[in-house]
């Protein structure tokens, strides 16, 4: 990741877990390291610790609960004060290891603790792969909605071993999978075509495509981001594509595993250009070719395919609560095709709200 001062690498490769030392050996400054791993990702967890025994490291590990629900004040607290018991430094890093949750809560952690120490991106499942290790976003939630207290903080590095997706459940597999068709969404037509000749095979364990997919993903927003870190000329807002919605549906689903974020972003892209659509900024056929791509690898292309019941004005309800609202005004992303994604400030919620009463 180009980004001056705050460059990292971000390292791709099978088997990358067993050879973990050599990257974090470094890191560690001969100092025993904080480990934060999932619960579900124990036999990784026993992985990257017997390699970095075996290579004379110590380490100490934090094991918190699966799910959104550990994105919260309460888990913050509770690691922050057990870091701080681990006696990290400032010249620290933290590793995360597991999906986008344990990421972006040891992230929002490391850009608080000490007023800021370093972390290591490990991630665990392909969401975070392709999207959330790398960047530099971190959050945590909370009871008005999704990713509302945070920071920019970037990792020193980001290591990507393609290989603990072979144990990862499908149902996460295809949520992970709804953020690679994003990049092809945006501004990369090809790619969504590779996506519709190759996500079924990705989504069975051909590790070939798996490989190109995610790197040809961490390319793409690396890109972006280089472009935009902090979201203020609007570049870095197109990769939102599927957010305003997708978070509105996981707000009414009370962020919990009832909905998972690839599943709501699957269907909020679905819904973004469906309401391009209806709005005649792109093609009707464009809107239907997303939904039957997204419904043909077993991802929701509707809220109501999401198991979300709410009406248009209880979802729009959410909506107002979004980071990204500016006096009173939500950016939208939309299209005017395949690959030519857009902000669109002038939106009305309103007509937002009869849209999905609608669908």
């Amino acid at each position: 990741m180009s980004l001056g001062e705050r460059s990292y690498p971000i390292l791709i490769e099978r088997e990358l877990l067993a050879d973990a030392a050599t990257h974090l050996g470094p890191l560690a400054r001969g100092r025993s390291m904080a480990i934060v791993a999932d619960a579900n990702v124990t036999p990784h967890l026993e992985r990257l610790q017997g390699a970095l025994g075996a290579a004379g490291i110590a380490s100490e590990a934090i094991v918190l609960p699966s799910g959104e629900s550990t994105k919260s004040w309460e888990h913050l607290a509770s690691l922050t004060d057990r870091l701080l018991a681990h006696g990290v430094e400032r010249g620290d890093c933290v590793v995360a290891l597991g999906g986008g949750v344990i990421g972006d809560l040891v992230g929002f952690a490391a850009s608080i603790l000490k007023r800021g120490c370093g972390f290591v991106q490990v991630p665990t499942t392909l969401l975070a792969q392709v999207d959330s290790s790398v960047g530099g976003k971190t959050a945590i939630n909370t009871p008005a909605g999704k990713n509302l207290v945070g920071a920019f903080h970037q990792p020193n590095l980001v290591l990507i071993d393609p290989q603990v997706l072979d144990t990862l459940p499908p149902r996460e597999l295809r949520a992970g999978y709804a953020e690679v068709v994003k990049y092809g969404l945006i501004d990369d037509v090809a790619f969504f075509e590779w996506c519709e000749a190759n996500g079924a095979a990705l989504l069975a364990g051909d590790a070939e495509a798996r490989e190109y997919a995610i790197a040809h993903s961490v390319a793409a927003k690396a890109r972006i981001v280089g472009e935009d870190e902090r979201e203020t000329s609007g570049r870095r807002a197109l990769l939102n594509l599927g957010h305003t919605f997708g978070h509105a549906l996981e707000a009414e689903a009370g962020f919990s595993d009832k909905l998972l974020h690839g599943e709501a972003v699957a269907a909020g892209m679905a819904l973004a250009f469906a309401y391009s659509a209806r709005r005649v900024l792109c093609l009707g056929r464009d809107a239907e070719r997303v939904a039957a791509h997204l419904r043909a690898v077993g991802l929701p292309d509707s809220f109501a395919a999401a198991g979300i019941t709410a009406s248009g004005t209880t979802l729009v309800d959410h909506m107002r609560h979004d980071k990204k609202m500016d006096a009173g005004t939500l950016p939208f992303l939309l299209a005017r095709g395949i690959g030519q994604t857009f902000v669109d400030h002038s939106v009305d919620l309103t007509d937002v709200a009869s849209f999905l009463d609608d669908r």
